[in-house]
């Protein structure tokens, strides 16, 4: 037999192994732009009023921390990681504040000293929404079976974290949620209706 013709025998690679070239290539990916999140916590801690704000990055840095050495067991030895991955708590209350209310016009700061809880916010928001969106298309092209379901496991935790910022931003009107007229909203609801399903259901 050549050389290298059991590589692609199935069952012959091992489980570190057990990768293919695109999927390499993503898990860099998305372990660098991880590595770059907590990075840039790290920085905004420093200039973070708030109390609040700043226990919601303590404890999401933590979080993160440990999801980042559960990804990168899971991509060195491509077998189940020793600490499972984990499930992300936030302490906000789930109550959104609908309208919208005047406020200063935005634009670019000028320094360093003008960064505030509402720019820091809205930074810490988009690395979470930007890794949720990077976790879910990478994990659709995995190969190997345990960073698969580590890093598709790990997408619902981006997602709570966006929603617990979302909604620290929305209570200080950071961002603000604009409704429909109500009879424009019941129209859009109304829109759509159920059908019998046809096909049958496994049991």
């Amino acid at each position: 037999m050549p050389p290298n013709m059991n590589m692609n025998m199935p069952g012959s690679q091992t489980a570190s192994t057990n990768h293919g070239g695109h999927e390499l290539y993503d898990a860099h990916e998305v372990i660098a732009t991880i590595i770059n999140m907590l990075d840039q916590y790290q920085m905004y801690e420093q200039h973070i009023q708030d109390p609040v704000l700043k226990d919601i990055l303590t404890r999401q840095t933590a979080f993160v921390t440990q999801m980042y050495n559960t990804i990168v067991e899971s991509f060195r030895t491509g077998q189940k990681p020793s600490v499972s991955t984990q499930v992300y708590k936030m302490t906000q209350t789930h109550d959104v504040v609908y309208g919208i209310q005047p406020t200063q016009p935005k634009k670019p700061n000028q320094s360093v000293s003008d960064l505030a809880d509402n720019g820091l916010s809205a930074y810490m928001l988009g690395h979470t929404k930007g890794l949720a969106t990077l976790l879910a298309m990478t994990a659709l092209e995995m190969t190997n079976p345990v960073l698969r379901r580590v890093v598709a496991d790990s997408v619902p935790n981006f997602i709570e974290m966006s929603y617990e910022i979302f909604l620290y931003q929305n209570k200080h009107q950071y961002y603000q949620v604009p409704q429909l007229a109500m009879q424009d909203m019941n129209t859009m609801l109304q829109s759509y209706v159920t059908v019998p399903n046809q096909g049958q259901m496994p049991h």
